[in-house]
C-alpha cells in the first residue's frame, strides 16, 4: 500500500490545499456557495453581510464565520467570494484596493454572469488572483439552495494559469466548469437571462390568461405541457416546435392577437414579437414553408 495514500476515513477537511474562506455579499448565492466550500473542507472564517437579512442567513449557512466588514474579510482569508450585484462589483473592487487591504496572493472570486476578469483589475495589478466562477442556477434563499449545486455549470473566465484552480473549486461545489471568454461574458448572460427571466414572465402570463379564461388551477394545467415543450426544445431544437406557427395557421394566431389585445395589450405585443421569431426560426429550419410563412407575417403585421 502506498504510504502517502489518504486513508478512506478521511474527512474533508484532511484534503491537500484547504483555504480559509471569505464571503462578501452574504446574500442567497454567496451564503450557497460559502457552504458548499465548507462542505467540500474549506474553512467560511468571515463574511461581510449588511441587512439583518443577510446577517441571519450568513449565521444560518456559515456557522462559526465572523460578521466584519469587506476589508477585514479580504484581509483574512486566502480565498474570497465577492458576491455582491453586478452593478456594485466594480465600486466595490476599486473601493477595496483604494483601502490599501492587502490583495496579494489572494483568489478574488466574483460571481457575476454579466463580467469576466476585467472587472477585477485594479485587485490583479495589486497581485490578487482573480477568477469569474457564475453558477448557472437561480436561488431563492431557501434551504434547498445547496443541493441545487449539484450536477450544474459554471461559466468560468480565468488566466490560463489559474484554470486548474478553477476548475478544481468548482468541482468541489459539486459544479461542472464551462470555459467563457473573456469577450463573450456579456452575450453567454444575456443569452442565460433572456432563456430563465424571460421564461418565468411568460409562464406567469399564461398562468394568469388561463385564469381569466376560467381555468381554477393552471399551474397543473400548464406544468405537464410546459415541461415536454422544454424538454423537446433541450433535445430537439426547433424540430421540437408544436402550435398554430409550426403549422403555419395564420387564421389562429390572427384570432389569438385579436383575443390578447382585448384582455392584456402588452401580452398581445409580446406574443406578436414571439409569433415573428418562431416563425423566421421555424423558416430558416425547414419547418415552415414560404408560403405559409408569407401568410403568417402578413398576419403579425396587421396586428
Amino acid at each position: 500500500m502506498d504510504s502517502h495514500a489518504v486513508p478512506s476515513s478521511a474527512t474533508p477537511e484532511d484534503r491537500p490545499a484547504r483555504l480559509s474562506v471569505g464571503v462578501v455579499g452574504a446574500g442567497r448565492v454567496g451564503t450557497a456557495l460559502g457552504a458548499a466550500l465548507r462542505l467540500a473542507g474549506h474553512k467560511v472564517r468571515a463574511a461581510a453581510a449588511i441587512s439583518e437579512t443577510s446577517r441571519r442567513r450568513a449565521a444560518e449557512r456559515l456557522p462559526g464565520a465572523r460578521l466584519v466588514t469587506p476589508q477585514e474579510a479580504v484581509a483574512s482569508c486566502e480565498l474570497v467570494l465577492l458576491t455582491v450585484p453586478d452593478d456594485a462589483l466594480p465600486e466595490l473592487v476599486a473601493g477595496l484596493v483604494a483601502t490599501g487591504v492587502p490583495v496579494e496572493g489572494r483568489l478574488l472570486v466574483h460571481t457575476s454572469g454579466r463580467y469576466g476578469i476585467g472587472v477585477l483589475d485594479p485587485a490583479t495589478r495589486a497581485g490578487a488572483l482573480p477568477l469569474a466562477l457564475h453558477p448557472v442556477m437561480t436561488f431563492t434563499g431557501r434551504p434547498d439552495d445547496l443541493n441545487r449545486l449539484a450536477g450544474i455549470r459554471f461559466g468560468v473566465t480565468s488566466p490560463p494559469s489559474l484554470r486548474p484552480v478553477a476548475e478544481a473549486l468548482v468541482v468541489e461545489m459539486g459544479g461542472d466548469p464551462v470555459w467563457i471568454p473573456e469577450e463573450r461574458r456579456t452575450l453567454y448572460h444575456a443569452a442565460l437571462a433572456s432563456g430563465a427571466n424571460h421564461l418565468v414572465t411568460l409562464v406567469v402570463e399564461a398562468m394568469d390568461l388561463l385564469r381569466a379564461a376560467g381555468v381554477d388551477d393552471p399551474a397543473g394545467m400548464l406544468g405537464p405541457l410546459l415541461g415536454a415543450a422544454l424538454d423537446n426544445a433541450l433535445r430537439l431544437g426547433m424540430n421540437g416546435l408544436t402550435g398554430p406557427v409550426a403549422r403555419g395557421d395564420a387564421g389562429t394566431v390572427a384570432g389569438h392577437i385579436a383575443e390578447l389585445a382585448k384582455v392584456s395589450p402588452e401580452s398581445a405585443r409580446a406574443y406578436v414579437a414571439m409569433a415573428r421569431l418562431t416563425a423566421d426560426r421555424a423558416l430558416a429550419a425547414g419547418l415552415l414553408k414560404p408560403e405559409d410563412a408569407e401568410r403568417l407575417l402578413e398576419a403579425l403585421a396587421d396586428s
